[in-house]
Protein backbone atom coordinates (compact mmCIF):
# COMPACT_ATOMS: atom_id res chain seq x y z
CA UNK A 1 0.00 0.00 0.00
CA UNK A 2 1.37 3.42 -0.96
CA UNK A 3 2.26 5.73 1.89
CA UNK A 4 -0.24 8.53 2.40
CA UNK A 5 1.16 11.96 1.67
CA UNK A 6 0.42 15.15 3.58
CA UNK A 7 0.18 18.81 2.74
CA UNK A 8 -0.25 21.88 4.91
CA UNK A 9 -2.96 24.40 3.95
CA UNK A 10 -3.39 27.95 5.29
CA UNK A 11 -6.83 28.53 6.82
CA UNK A 12 -6.83 32.22 5.80
CA UNK A 13 -5.58 32.34 2.20
CA UNK A 14 -5.75 28.67 1.13
CA UNK A 15 -2.08 28.40 0.08
CA UNK A 16 -0.55 24.92 0.50
CA UNK A 17 3.00 23.92 1.45
CA UNK A 18 4.86 20.59 1.69
CA UNK A 19 5.81 21.11 5.35
CA UNK A 20 4.49 22.92 8.40
CA UNK A 21 5.49 26.55 8.96
CA UNK A 22 4.72 28.84 11.85
CA UNK A 23 3.90 31.76 9.54
CA UNK A 24 2.22 31.53 6.15
CA UNK A 25 4.62 33.01 3.55
CA UNK A 26 1.69 34.16 1.38
CA UNK A 27 -0.59 36.09 3.78
CA UNK A 28 1.89 36.42 6.72
CA UNK A 29 -0.65 34.98 9.20
CA UNK A 30 0.67 33.00 12.17
CA UNK A 31 -0.37 29.47 13.20
CA UNK A 32 -2.89 29.04 10.37
CA UNK A 33 -1.41 25.98 8.61
CA UNK A 34 -3.37 22.74 8.99
CA UNK A 35 -2.31 19.28 7.86
CA UNK A 36 -4.44 17.43 5.32
CA UNK A 37 -4.02 13.91 3.97
CA UNK A 38 -3.61 13.42 0.22
CA UNK A 39 -5.03 10.34 -1.47
CA UNK A 40 -2.88 8.20 -3.73
CA UNK A 41 -2.87 9.24 -7.39
CA UNK A 42 -3.36 5.62 -8.46
CA UNK A 43 -6.68 5.42 -6.60
CA UNK A 44 -9.58 7.26 -8.27
CA UNK A 45 -11.43 9.64 -6.01
CA UNK A 46 -15.15 9.33 -5.39
CA UNK A 47 -15.82 12.37 -7.59
CA UNK A 48 -13.99 10.70 -10.49
CA UNK A 49 -15.85 7.43 -9.90
CA UNK A 50 -19.20 9.24 -10.06
CA UNK A 51 -18.27 11.35 -13.07
CA UNK A 52 -17.94 14.74 -11.34
CA UNK A 53 -14.33 15.37 -12.34
CA UNK A 54 -15.27 18.70 -13.89
CA UNK A 55 -13.36 18.00 -17.16
CA UNK A 56 -15.66 18.93 -20.03
CA UNK A 57 -15.26 19.66 -23.72
CA UNK A 58 -15.11 23.35 -24.54
CA UNK A 59 -14.27 25.76 -27.33
CA UNK A 60 -12.59 29.13 -27.53
CA UNK A 61 -14.85 31.99 -28.56
CA UNK A 62 -14.83 35.76 -28.64
CA UNK A 63 -16.84 37.96 -26.30
CA UNK A 64 -19.40 38.91 -28.97
CA UNK A 65 -20.19 35.22 -29.49
CA UNK A 66 -21.20 34.71 -25.85
CA UNK A 67 -24.94 34.32 -25.31
CA UNK A 68 -26.13 37.29 -23.25
CA UNK A 69 -29.67 36.09 -22.58
CA UNK A 70 -31.00 36.88 -19.13
CA UNK A 71 -30.17 34.16 -16.60
CA UNK A 72 -33.49 32.60 -15.54
CA UNK A 73 -34.29 33.04 -11.86
CA UNK A 74 -37.02 31.79 -9.60
CA UNK A 75 -38.35 33.40 -6.44
CA UNK A 76 -37.50 32.00 -3.03
CA UNK A 77 -40.90 33.05 -1.70
CA UNK A 78 -39.40 35.99 0.22
CA UNK A 79 -39.00 39.33 -1.54
CA UNK A 80 -36.35 40.42 0.97
CA UNK A 81 -34.35 37.24 0.33
CA UNK A 82 -34.69 37.68 -3.43
CA UNK A 83 -33.46 41.27 -3.19
CA UNK A 84 -30.26 40.22 -1.42
CA UNK A 85 -29.68 37.42 -3.95
CA UNK A 86 -29.96 39.91 -6.80
CA UNK A 87 -33.52 39.21 -7.91
CA UNK A 88 -34.05 35.55 -7.11
CA UNK A 89 -32.32 32.16 -7.07
CA UNK A 90 -30.24 31.29 -10.14
CA UNK A 91 -30.38 27.60 -11.20
CA UNK A 92 -27.00 25.93 -10.86
CA UNK A 93 -25.72 28.47 -8.32
CA UNK A 94 -24.02 27.69 -5.02
CA UNK A 95 -25.18 29.93 -2.16
CA UNK A 96 -23.66 30.09 1.32
CA UNK A 97 -25.73 31.54 4.17
CA UNK A 98 -24.08 32.14 7.54
CA UNK A 99 -25.12 33.48 10.89
CA UNK A 100 -24.73 33.09 14.62
CA UNK A 101 -26.57 30.26 16.44
CA UNK A 102 -30.25 31.10 16.82
CA UNK A 103 -30.26 33.78 14.12
CA UNK A 104 -32.87 31.86 12.12
CA UNK A 105 -30.92 30.34 9.21
CA UNK A 106 -32.63 26.95 9.34
CA UNK A 107 -36.02 28.55 9.95
CA UNK A 108 -35.68 30.86 6.95
CA UNK A 109 -34.58 28.06 4.62
CA UNK A 110 -37.26 25.66 5.87
CA UNK A 111 -39.95 28.27 5.24
CA UNK A 112 -38.55 29.02 1.79
CA UNK A 113 -38.28 25.37 0.73
CA UNK A 114 -41.75 24.45 1.96
CA UNK A 115 -43.11 27.19 -0.31
CA UNK A 116 -40.88 26.22 -3.24
CA UNK A 117 -41.81 22.54 -2.92
CA UNK A 118 -45.36 23.46 -3.92
CA UNK A 119 -44.21 24.31 -7.46
CA UNK A 120 -40.86 22.53 -8.01
CA UNK A 121 -38.87 19.53 -6.67
CA UNK A 122 -36.99 20.52 -3.50
CA UNK A 123 -34.71 18.55 -1.18
CA UNK A 124 -33.75 19.54 2.37
CA UNK A 125 -30.66 17.73 3.72
CA UNK A 126 -30.14 17.99 7.47
CA UNK A 127 -26.96 16.85 9.12
CA UNK A 128 -27.19 18.55 12.51
CA UNK A 129 -30.84 17.92 13.35
CA UNK A 130 -32.94 14.79 13.10
CA UNK A 131 -35.88 14.55 10.74
CA UNK A 132 -38.24 14.61 13.73
CA UNK A 133 -36.81 17.93 14.94
CA UNK A 134 -37.25 19.52 11.51
CA UNK A 135 -40.79 18.14 11.22
CA UNK A 136 -41.69 19.52 14.65
CA UNK A 137 -40.45 22.96 13.66
CA UNK A 138 -42.44 22.86 10.42
CA UNK A 139 -45.56 21.85 12.32
CA UNK A 140 -45.03 24.63 14.86
CA UNK A 141 -44.75 27.17 12.03
CA UNK A 142 -47.85 25.78 10.24
CA UNK A 143 -45.90 25.12 7.04
CA UNK A 144 -47.09 22.86 4.19
CA UNK A 145 -45.16 19.61 4.62
CA UNK A 146 -46.67 17.26 2.05
CA UNK A 147 -44.36 18.22 -0.86
CA UNK A 148 -40.91 18.85 0.67
CA UNK A 149 -38.50 15.91 0.43
CA UNK A 150 -36.24 15.39 3.48
CA UNK A 151 -32.92 13.57 3.95
CA UNK A 152 -30.77 13.05 7.04
CA UNK A 153 -27.22 12.41 5.77
CA UNK A 154 -23.70 13.76 6.22
CA UNK A 155 -21.87 11.95 3.40
CA UNK A 156 -21.51 14.25 0.41
CA UNK A 157 -21.16 11.33 -2.01
CA UNK A 158 -24.37 9.71 -0.76
CA UNK A 159 -26.24 13.02 -0.91
CA UNK A 160 -25.31 13.60 -4.55
CA UNK A 161 -26.11 10.01 -5.45
CA UNK A 162 -29.60 10.31 -3.93
CA UNK A 163 -30.06 13.73 -5.53
CA UNK A 164 -29.49 12.11 -8.94
CA UNK A 165 -32.58 9.98 -8.31
CA UNK A 166 -34.70 12.77 -6.80
CA UNK A 167 -33.63 15.39 -9.39
CA UNK A 168 -34.42 18.47 -7.23
CA UNK A 169 -34.38 21.98 -8.63
CA UNK A 170 -33.09 23.36 -5.31
CA UNK A 171 -31.31 21.65 -2.43
CA UNK A 172 -30.35 22.84 1.07
CA UNK A 173 -27.30 21.48 2.93
CA UNK A 174 -27.60 22.12 6.68
CA UNK A 175 -24.76 22.51 7.43
CA UNK A 176 -21.50 22.35 5.46
CA UNK A 177 -19.45 22.00 8.68
CA UNK A 178 -20.84 18.51 9.42
CA UNK A 179 -20.45 17.15 5.88
CA UNK A 180 -17.62 14.78 5.07
CA UNK A 181 -16.07 12.91 2.15
CA UNK A 182 -14.68 9.40 2.34
CA UNK A 183 -11.45 10.26 0.50
CA UNK A 184 -10.40 12.93 3.02
CA UNK A 185 -8.61 11.51 6.03
CA UNK A 186 -9.72 14.09 8.59
CA UNK A 187 -12.66 14.77 10.86
CA UNK A 188 -15.80 16.62 9.68
CA UNK A 189 -15.47 20.36 10.17
CA UNK A 190 -11.73 20.41 9.46
CA UNK A 191 -10.26 22.68 6.82
CA UNK A 192 -9.81 19.94 4.25
CA UNK A 193 -13.29 18.44 4.76
CA UNK A 194 -15.09 21.79 4.52
CA UNK A 195 -13.10 22.87 1.49
CA UNK A 196 -13.46 19.63 -0.46
CA UNK A 197 -17.13 19.15 0.47
CA UNK A 198 -18.02 22.68 -0.65
CA UNK A 199 -16.03 22.29 -3.88
CA UNK A 200 -17.72 18.93 -4.59
CA UNK A 201 -21.22 20.35 -4.03
CA UNK A 202 -20.45 23.45 -6.11
CA UNK A 203 -19.25 21.30 -8.98
CA UNK A 204 -22.37 19.15 -8.70
CA UNK A 205 -24.58 22.28 -8.79
CA UNK A 206 -22.94 23.48 -12.01
CA UNK A 207 -23.07 20.14 -13.81
CA UNK A 208 -26.64 19.22 -12.79
CA UNK A 209 -28.05 22.78 -12.89
CA UNK A 210 -29.27 22.47 -9.29
CA UNK A 211 -29.36 25.47 -6.97
CA UNK A 212 -27.62 24.47 -3.72
CA UNK A 213 -27.86 26.54 -0.52
CA UNK A 214 -25.27 25.64 2.11
CA UNK A 215 -25.57 26.72 5.76
CA UNK A 216 -22.28 27.80 7.37
CA UNK A 217 -21.22 28.54 10.93
CA UNK A 218 -19.60 31.81 11.96
CA UNK A 219 -16.72 32.60 14.28
CA UNK A 220 -16.98 34.77 17.38
CA UNK A 221 -15.86 37.74 15.25
CA UNK A 222 -18.89 37.20 13.01
CA UNK A 223 -17.00 35.87 9.97
CA UNK A 224 -17.78 32.61 8.19
CA UNK A 225 -15.91 29.71 9.75
CA UNK A 226 -13.66 27.53 7.64
CA UNK A 227 -10.98 28.21 5.04
CA UNK A 228 -11.07 31.37 2.97
CA UNK A 229 -11.32 29.31 -0.21
CA UNK A 230 -14.82 28.33 0.93
CA UNK A 231 -16.03 31.82 0.04
CA UNK A 232 -14.09 31.80 -3.23
CA UNK A 233 -15.65 28.65 -4.66
CA UNK A 234 -19.30 29.59 -4.06
CA UNK A 235 -21.32 32.11 -6.12
CA UNK A 236 -23.14 33.99 -3.39
CA UNK A 237 -22.44 34.52 0.30
CA UNK A 238 -24.96 36.13 2.67
CA UNK A 239 -25.00 36.68 6.43
CA UNK A 240 -28.10 36.61 8.63
CA UNK A 241 -27.38 38.88 11.57
CA UNK A 242 -29.37 39.76 14.67
CA UNK A 243 -28.79 40.14 18.38
CA UNK A 244 -30.41 37.76 20.83
CA UNK A 245 -32.35 40.58 22.51
CA UNK A 246 -33.87 41.87 19.27
CA UNK A 247 -36.63 40.33 17.21
CA UNK A 248 -35.32 41.81 13.96
CA UNK A 249 -32.85 40.09 11.65
CA UNK A 250 -30.87 41.65 8.80
CA UNK A 251 -29.76 39.68 5.76
CA UNK A 252 -26.80 41.21 3.95
CA UNK A 253 -24.83 39.94 0.96
CA UNK A 254 -21.03 39.84 1.20
CA UNK A 255 -20.42 38.27 -2.23
CA UNK A 256 -22.74 37.89 -5.20
CA UNK A 257 -21.83 36.95 -8.74
CA UNK A 258 -25.38 37.61 -9.91
CA UNK A 259 -26.12 40.98 -8.30
CA UNK A 260 -25.02 43.73 -5.95
CA UNK A 261 -23.36 42.96 -2.61
CA UNK A 262 -24.70 45.95 -0.66
CA UNK A 263 -28.37 44.91 -0.58
CA UNK A 264 -30.09 44.58 2.78
CA UNK A 265 -33.09 42.46 3.72
CA UNK A 266 -34.95 42.88 7.02
CA UNK A 267 -36.96 40.16 8.78
CA UNK A 268 -38.84 39.97 12.06
CA UNK A 269 -38.71 36.80 14.17
CA UNK A 270 -42.21 35.90 15.30
CA UNK A 271 -43.99 32.87 16.68
CA UNK A 272 -44.87 31.90 13.12
CA UNK A 273 -41.30 32.13 11.86
CA UNK A 274 -39.51 34.90 9.99
CA UNK A 275 -41.74 37.61 8.53
CA UNK A 276 -40.62 40.13 5.93
CA UNK A 277 -40.35 43.81 6.88
CA UNK A 278 -41.28 45.82 3.78
CA UNK A 279 -40.74 49.24 5.41
CA UNK A 280 -37.69 48.99 7.70
CA UNK A 281 -37.48 52.77 8.16
CA UNK A 282 -40.68 52.68 10.24
CA UNK A 283 -39.02 50.22 12.62
CA UNK A 284 -35.83 52.18 13.17
CA UNK A 285 -37.77 55.44 13.67
CA UNK A 286 -39.69 54.38 16.77
CA UNK A 287 -38.56 57.43 18.73
CA UNK A 288 -39.51 58.71 22.16
CA UNK A 289 -42.20 61.38 22.46
CA UNK A 290 -39.86 63.78 24.27
CA UNK A 291 -37.03 64.66 21.90
CA UNK A 292 -33.74 64.72 23.83
CA UNK A 293 -30.52 66.39 22.86
CA UNK A 294 -27.87 64.49 20.91
CA UNK A 295 -30.34 62.73 18.61
CA UNK A 296 -31.00 63.22 14.90
CA UNK A 297 -32.36 61.15 11.99
CA UNK A 298 -30.15 60.46 8.97
CA UNK A 299 -30.84 58.84 5.60
CA UNK A 300 -28.45 56.10 4.53
CA UNK A 301 -28.50 54.16 1.28
CA UNK A 302 -28.65 50.36 1.45
CA UNK A 303 -28.39 48.65 -1.92
CA UNK A 304 -31.27 49.99 -3.98
CA UNK A 305 -33.33 51.76 -1.33
CA UNK A 306 -32.96 54.53 1.28
CA UNK A 307 -33.18 53.76 4.97
CA UNK A 308 -33.98 56.22 7.76
CA UNK A 309 -32.21 55.54 11.05
CA UNK A 310 -31.64 57.53 14.21
CA UNK A 311 -28.14 58.35 15.43
CA UNK A 312 -27.50 59.30 19.06
CA UNK A 313 -24.49 60.94 20.67
CA UNK A 314 -23.58 61.45 24.32
CA UNK A 315 -20.81 63.89 25.26
CA UNK A 316 -19.81 64.00 28.92
CA UNK A 317 -16.86 65.32 30.91
CA UNK A 318 -14.14 62.71 31.39
CA UNK A 319 -11.92 62.34 34.45
CA UNK A 320 -9.55 60.08 32.49
CA UNK A 321 -6.27 61.19 30.96
CA UNK A 322 -7.40 59.68 27.66
CA UNK A 323 -11.13 60.30 27.17
CA UNK A 324 -13.09 57.41 25.68
CA UNK A 325 -14.32 57.30 22.09
CA UNK A 326 -16.96 54.59 21.67
CA UNK A 327 -18.83 54.03 18.40
CA UNK A 328 -21.57 51.39 18.02
CA UNK A 329 -22.67 50.85 14.43
CA UNK A 330 -19.99 53.20 13.06
CA UNK A 331 -16.25 53.00 12.49
CA UNK A 332 -14.28 54.19 15.51
CA UNK A 333 -11.54 55.60 13.27
CA UNK A 334 -14.12 57.66 11.41
CA UNK A 335 -15.35 59.09 14.71
CA UNK A 336 -11.83 60.20 15.71
CA UNK A 337 -11.32 61.80 12.29
CA UNK A 338 -14.59 63.76 12.46
CA UNK A 339 -13.86 64.99 15.98
CA UNK A 340 -10.60 66.48 14.67
CA UNK A 341 -12.50 68.18 11.83
CA UNK A 342 -15.03 69.51 14.35
CA UNK A 343 -12.24 71.06 16.42
CA UNK A 344 -10.33 72.56 13.49
CA UNK A 345 -13.19 73.85 11.34
CA UNK A 346 -16.07 74.02 13.80
CA UNK A 347 -14.28 75.58 16.77
CA UNK A 348 -15.56 72.98 19.24
CA UNK A 349 -13.05 71.36 21.58
CA UNK A 350 -14.04 67.99 23.05
CA UNK A 351 -10.60 66.62 23.91
CA UNK A 352 -11.55 66.48 27.61
CA UNK A 353 -14.93 64.83 26.96
CA UNK A 354 -16.05 61.21 26.63
CA UNK A 355 -17.86 60.74 23.31
CA UNK A 356 -20.31 57.84 22.86
CA UNK A 357 -22.10 57.33 19.54
CA UNK A 358 -24.81 54.77 18.76
CA UNK A 359 -26.88 53.92 15.67
CA UNK A 360 -30.33 52.91 16.93
CA UNK A 361 -31.67 49.50 15.97
CA UNK A 362 -28.36 47.69 15.62
CA UNK A 363 -27.79 48.98 12.08
CA UNK A 364 -24.18 49.05 10.89
CA UNK A 365 -23.41 52.13 8.81
CA UNK A 366 -20.40 51.95 6.49
CA UNK A 367 -21.04 54.84 4.08
CA UNK A 368 -19.84 58.42 4.65
CA UNK A 369 -23.28 60.06 4.30
CA UNK A 370 -23.65 59.77 8.10
CA UNK A 371 -20.77 62.21 8.78
CA UNK A 372 -22.80 65.41 9.00
CA UNK A 373 -25.55 63.85 11.12
CA UNK A 374 -22.95 62.46 13.51
CA UNK A 375 -21.30 65.85 14.03
CA UNK A 376 -24.61 67.66 14.56
CA UNK A 377 -25.66 65.04 17.12
CA UNK A 378 -22.35 65.52 18.98
CA UNK A 379 -22.76 69.31 19.01
CA UNK A 380 -26.36 68.96 20.20
CA UNK A 381 -25.31 66.76 23.12
CA UNK A 382 -22.35 68.94 24.03
CA UNK A 383 -24.43 72.15 24.13
CA UNK A 384 -27.52 70.49 25.58
CA UNK A 385 -29.79 71.79 22.85
CA UNK A 386 -32.14 69.30 21.15
CA UNK A 387 -32.49 69.29 17.39
CA UNK A 388 -35.95 69.64 15.78
CA UNK A 389 -37.89 66.40 15.68
CA UNK A 390 -38.88 66.83 12.03
CA UNK A 391 -35.24 67.35 10.87
CA UNK A 392 -33.24 64.89 8.76
CA UNK A 393 -29.55 65.25 7.91
CA UNK A 394 -27.09 63.59 5.53
CA UNK A 395 -23.80 64.52 3.90
CA UNK A 396 -20.11 63.63 3.80
CA UNK A 397 -17.63 65.80 5.69
CA UNK A 398 -14.14 66.30 4.23
CA UNK A 399 -10.92 67.00 6.08
CA UNK A 400 -11.05 70.65 5.00
CA UNK A 401 -14.48 71.02 6.58
CA UNK A 402 -16.36 70.98 3.26
CA UNK A 403 -19.69 69.14 2.96
CA UNK A 404 -19.55 66.82 -0.04
CA UNK A 405 -22.62 65.53 -1.90
CA UNK A 406 -23.65 61.87 -1.68
CA UNK A 407 -25.33 59.64 -4.29
CA UNK A 408 -29.13 59.40 -4.64
CA UNK A 409 -29.81 62.65 -2.80
CA UNK A 410 -33.31 63.21 -4.23
CA UNK A 411 -34.41 59.66 -3.43
CA UNK A 412 -33.27 60.16 0.17
CA UNK A 413 -35.27 63.38 0.47
CA UNK A 414 -38.39 61.77 -1.01
CA UNK A 415 -38.15 58.90 1.48
CA UNK A 416 -37.86 61.37 4.37
CA UNK A 417 -40.81 63.42 3.11
CA UNK A 418 -42.86 60.22 2.88
CA UNK A 419 -42.31 59.70 6.64
CA UNK A 420 -43.38 63.24 7.54
CA UNK A 421 -40.07 65.11 7.90
CA UNK A 422 -40.38 68.85 7.22
CA UNK A 423 -36.79 70.11 7.18
CA UNK A 424 -33.49 68.79 5.81
CA UNK A 425 -29.86 69.88 6.07
CA UNK A 426 -27.99 68.45 3.08
CA UNK A 427 -24.86 69.24 0.98
CA UNK A 428 -25.29 72.11 -1.45
CA UNK A 429 -24.66 69.64 -4.27
CA UNK A 430 -27.69 67.57 -3.22
CA UNK A 431 -30.10 70.51 -3.14
CA UNK A 432 -32.91 69.69 -5.61
CA UNK A 433 -34.37 72.18 -8.06
CA UNK A 434 -37.82 71.39 -6.69
CA UNK A 435 -38.01 70.33 -3.05
CA UNK A 436 -40.40 67.55 -2.02
CA UNK A 437 -43.85 68.82 -1.09
CA UNK A 438 -43.98 70.17 2.44
CA UNK A 439 -40.20 69.98 3.03
CA UNK A 440 -37.69 72.79 3.44
CA UNK A 441 -34.27 71.76 2.12
CA UNK A 442 -31.24 73.74 3.30
CA UNK A 443 -27.98 73.25 1.38
CA UNK A 444 -24.67 73.90 3.15
CA UNK A 445 -21.15 74.17 1.72
CA UNK A 446 -19.06 73.62 4.84
CA UNK A 447 -19.28 72.58 8.47
CA UNK A 448 -19.45 76.16 9.77
CA UNK A 449 -22.55 76.85 7.67
CA UNK A 450 -24.20 73.71 9.00
CA UNK A 451 -23.50 74.76 12.59
CA UNK A 452 -24.92 78.24 11.86
CA UNK A 453 -28.11 76.67 10.46
CA UNK A 454 -28.30 74.39 13.50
Amino acid sequence: MAKAKSAYVCNDCGADFPRWLGQCPECKAWNTLTEIRLTSKTTPTSSERRGFSGITEGRVQTLNEVDLQEVPRFSSGFQEFDRVLGGGVVPGSAILIGGSPGAGKSTLLLQALCKLAERMPALYVTGEESLQQVAMRAQRLNLPTDKLRMLSETSVESICQLADKEKPAIMVIDSIQVMHMADIQSAPGSVSQVRESAAFLTRYAKQKNVAIIMVGHVTKEGHLAGPKVLEHCIDCSVLLDGSSDSRYRTLRGTKNRFGAVNELGVFAMTGGGLKEVSNPSAIFLQRAEDQGNGSVVMVIWEGTRPLLVEIQALVDYSALANPRRVAVGLEATRLALLLAVLHRHGGLQVSDQDVFVNVVGGVKVSETSADLALLLAIVSSFKGEPLPRELIVFGEVGLAGEIRPVPNGLERLNEAAKHGFKKAIVPIGNTPKTSPKGMEVIGVKNLQQALDVM
